[in-house]
């Protein structure tokens, strides 16, 4: 994951399926158009993988921005652990 930190999300969409759910409506600044790949919902960060306690049971992902709070992340790309 070499654009950003590795997310565990509990849910992950297209930018289109995000907005029409009101998703990405309090983010300011954020066009959808202009997004690219995925959007995580309700992510945290996964450290130290590989360690005992620190797996993800819903979908990983690395996202390109998680600047936008734990509750989306926007350019996600599904990964395997």
């Amino acid at each position: 994951c070499s654009t950003g930190s590795i997310q565990c999300c509990n849910k992950v969409v297209t930018p289109q399926e995000a907005n029409s759910q009101g998703l990405l409506a309090g983010l300011v600044g954020v066009n959808v158009q202009d997004l690219t790949g995925l959007v995580g919902v309700q992510c945290s960060p996964i450290t130290g993988i590989g360690l005992s306690g620190n797996s993800c049971s819903a979908q990983s992902v690395c996202c390109e921005n998680n600047s936008v709070g734990t509750l989306v992340s926007v350019g996600c790309i599904p990964i395997t652990l």
